[in-house]
């Protein structure tokens, strides 16, 4: 019997507790399906990763639909999909509304100083683990700390990833005397042509259809994307408008392009709110639904193997930057350290849920805030 309802309520939380980005997502979502439901081991996890970190669009949201369809076949591909976005696109939508009503965002200052060093150590305690599933030969740890150094210089994610695959290969047949001939080529999504034109919801869906379908990298690689296309050349947001609905993707749950949900709102109300987040989402589940079937087959070969195992030494690597760029961030003083050590001990010694870590962390940080306030 194929876990229907244990997977919708697994997204369904994951969607409404998810704070932090990619990389928090990735670490929760291992701890839901590698420690607590053994629904896959780490390697076959990894496995999903290092394809979803290949394909255009949100990489924890492509891996949420990685797991539905490993777990349920087509109906889990849909529904863990759109589990996971389903919650943060309402709040999204609500946050819109407060913002166009009274011109402002509501304040979250608070209980952001508590969540994020949860996020830290729940982001540090999924990289020790994958790091010692993946990382357990020299020229696995050579490749990962070559592609630490290449994205800490600031080489593009996709160009890492693609270089560590090629140099896993070049090791791989270089130990391999006659290799069976084997081709790995990265999907890449056909983006849709977008026009100079009025507002309307069509525009809007071709717009972010174009966006979900060629966007790589982080939520900053999508602002880039989203000022040139409705900044400068459509003129239909302005760039404070543009850095607010980027600022609400950060701040809330569950996938950082619900930005496009917000933008959506303000620009063609709840139907503009749908199209929106239909368009940026959509390519991610037609290129899952192809790459998906694939994964197998690619590790069954041992040079599309090798491949993998580079892309997943690189994913490890651009982790690990990640964490360190949002430690940097988030621990700023000694409450908010103590907040992170708490979280990892409690997430080492006792497995303790990720969720109500982030609600505890938010509470600390919501009275923090209060106690500041008082005169």
């Amino acid at each position: 019997m194929r876990p229907f309802g244990p997977l919708a309520l697994l997204f369904l939380k994951l969607g409404t507790l998810a704070f932090g980005g990619p990389a928090a997502h990735i670490a929760m979502m291992r701890q839901e399906v590698v420690e607590r439901r053994q629904w896959l081991t780490d390697a076959e996890f990894l496995d999903l990763l290092g394809a979803s970190n290949l394909i255009p669009g949100p990489s924890s949201t492509e891996l949420a639909i990685h797991i539905g369809l490993r777990m349920c076949r087509w109906p889990g591909l849909l529904l863990a999909g759109m589990c996971f976005i389903l919650p943060a696109a309402l709040l999204v939508t609500v946050l819109a509304f407060l913002y166009q009503t009274f011109h402002a965002l509501p304040q979250v200052e608070g209980i952001m100083f508590g969540v994020k060093p949860v996020v830290v150590a729940i982001i540090l305690v999924a990289l020790r683990a994958l790091a010692q599933t993946s990382l357990r030969t020299l020229p696995s740890m050579a490749i990962a700390a070559l592609a630490f150094i290449m994205v800490a210089l600031g080489m593009h994610e996709l160009l890492v990833l693609l270089l560590c695959g090629s140099a896993a290969m070049a090791i791989k047949l270089s130990k391999t005397p006659k290799p069976s001939l084997t081709s790995v080529i990265p999907l890449w999504g056909a983006g849709a042509a977008g026009s100079i034109m009025p507002v309307s919801l069509g525009g809007l869906f071709l717009i972010f259809l174009k966006i979900g379908s060629i966007v790589f990298g982080s939520g900053y690689v999508l602002l880039a994307f989203l000022q040139s296309d409705l900044v400068q050349r459509l003129h239909w947001l302005t760039n404070k408008q543009l850095l607010d609905a980027v600022a609400v993707g950060q701040v809330t749950p569950g996938p950082v392009f619900t930005t496009a949900t917000f933008i959506g709102y303000l620009l063609g109300g709840i139907p503009g709110a749908f199209v929106a987040t239909i368009g940026i989402f959509l390519p991610g589940f037609v290129l899952v639904a192809i790459s998906g079937p694939l994964i197998p087959r690619l590790r069954a070969s041992p040079l599309a193997g090798a491949f993998l195992d580079g892309v997943t030494a690189a994913s490890i690597a651009l982790i690990a930057w990640v964490l360190l760029t949002l430690g940097r961030a988030a621990l700023l003083n000694p409450v908010s350290v103590g907040i992170a050590l708490a979280s990892f001990i409690l997430l080492t010694r006792f497995k303790t849920n990720t969720s109500w870590l982030v609600l505890g962390g938010g509470l600390v940080g919501a009275i923090t805030a209060i106690a500041k306030a008082q005169p």
